[in-house]
C-alpha cells in the first residue's frame, strides 16, 4: 500500500498553479502539506499551454535546428539527431545525468522542488503540454516523491543532475519513497492509477535546465530565517530583561525616524517582551553594550530581506 496520500488531509488550502506568480509561502505550504496544489481550470490557461507546445510542434516542422531537441545539449550543439531519434533525446538527457550522490532531500524538501519547477513550467513558455503538467500535480497529490540524490549540481545552468530524478519518476523510472524507503517508480504510479509519460521532444529540458533546487531550498530557508528572527529576538529581551537594561533604547519614536522596516518591526517586537518602564528610570545603565541596545539594527537586516521578499 502507497505512503498516505495528501489528497486526504484536513484543513487544506489550495494553491492555484497558472500563469501568475507564486509567494514563497505557497511552496512551503506544499512542502509541509497544509495546501494543495491544484492547476487552475480557467480555460484560457490551458489554451496557453497548448499553444505553446504547438509552437514547438511548428517548429519541427519548419525549422531545420533546434537547440536540445534536433541537436545535442552543451558542446554537442553542432550535433545533428536523426529525425527519427528526436523521440528518444529526452529520455537519454535524465538517464545521462542520474548520476547524484549523498544524503536524499527530504519528502518536505522534494515536494518544494516539485512544486518550484511546475511554476516554472505553468508559465507557458516551456513548450511542455498540459499532460505533464497533470503529472506533476499527480505526485504531489499521491505522495510520489522521487527520491532525489543532494549532491552532485552545481546550479549554474540549472539543477540538471537532481532534477533528471523527477523526471525519470515522471516516465516511471527510478525509486520513490514509500514509508521511508525505496519503491519503484513505475509500481508507485501503477498503484496510483498513474501512467507513466513518454516525454515530448523538450520536455526533458524544460524538466532539467532550471534552477528549482536551489530556489525551492531557498524558500524553505526563508521560513526558517523568519522562525530564528522571531526567536532571536526574544533571546534579546531576555538578555536586555537580565541584565537590567534600558529598554527607552528601543523606544518607538526614536525608530520612527529610522526608515528600515526590518528595524522597526524588531523594536516592537523587544517592546512587547520587555516591561515598560520610566523613561528616566534611577539605576538603569544611560547607553547599554552595543549588543543589547543594537539587537534591532543587527536583527531587522535579515527581517528587512523577509519583508523585502513578499513584495
Amino acid at each position: 500500500m502507497l505512503m498516505h496520500s495528501i489528497d486526504s488531509k484536513i484543513a487544506q488550502r489550495s494553491v492555484c498553479f497558472d500563469r501568475g506568480r507564486l509567494r514563497i509561502e505557497d511552496i512551503v505550504a506544499i512542502a509541509e502539506g497544509s495546501a494543495r496544489a491544484d492547476l487552475s481550470d480557467v480555460p484560457e490557461f490551458r489554451a496557453d499551454i497548448a499553444r505553446g507546445a504547438d509552437f514547438l510542434d511548428r517548429l519541427l516542422r519548419e525549422e531545420g535546428s533546434i537547440y536540445g531537441v534536433t541537436t545535442g545539449y552543451g558542446d554537442s550543439c553542432t550535433v545533428s539527431i536523426e529525425p527519427e531519434l528526436v523521440p528518444e533525446l529526452p529520455r537519454h538527457l535524465y538517464s545521462f545525468h542520474g548520476c547524484g550522490l549523498g544524503e536524499y532531500f527530504s519528502p518536505a524538501q522534494t515536494r518544494a522542488v516539485i512544486a518550484t519547477r511546475l511554476a516554472s513550467l505553468c508559465k507557458g513558455f516551456s513548450g511542455v503540454s498540459f499532460e505533464l503538467l497533470e503529472q506533476m500535480v499527480g505526485l504531489l497529490r499521491r505522495e510520489i516523491l522521487p527520491r532525489i540524490p543532494s549532491e552532485g549540481s552545481v546550479g549554474a545552468s540549472g539543477d540538471l543532475t537532481p532534477l533528471s530524478y523527477l523526471a525519470a519518476v515522471l516516465c516511471g523510472e527510478g525509486e520513490v519513497w514509500r514509508d521511508g524507503s525505496a519503491f519503484p517508480a513505475a509500481q508507485a504510479l501503477t498503484a496510483a492509477g498513474m501512467t507513466p509519460l513518454r516525454l515530448r521532444p523538450k520536455e526533458g529540458l524544460a524538466i532539467m535546465n532550471g534552477t528549482a533546487v536551489m530556489t525551492a531550498l531557498a524558500c524553505l530557508a526563508y521560513t526558517g530565517a523568519e522562525y530564528l528572527t522571531r526567536v532571536v529576538t526574544r533571546i534579546s529581551a531576555l538578555a536586555s530583561f537580565a541584565l537590567d537594561g534600558n529598554a527607552e533604547h528601543f523606544d518607538a519614536t526614536l525608530f520612527s525616524v529610522k526608515p528600515h522596516a526590518g528595524q522597526q518591526r524588531v523594536a516592537a517586537w523587544l517592546r512587547e517582551d520587555l516591561p515598560s518602564q520610566e523613561p528616566s528610570a534611577s539605576g538603569k545603565r544611560l547607553q547599554d553594550r552595543y549588543s543589547i541596545r543594537c539587537a534591532p539594527h543587527v536583527i531587522g537586516v535579515v527581517d528587512r530581506k523577509r519583508a523585502q521578499q513578499r513584495q
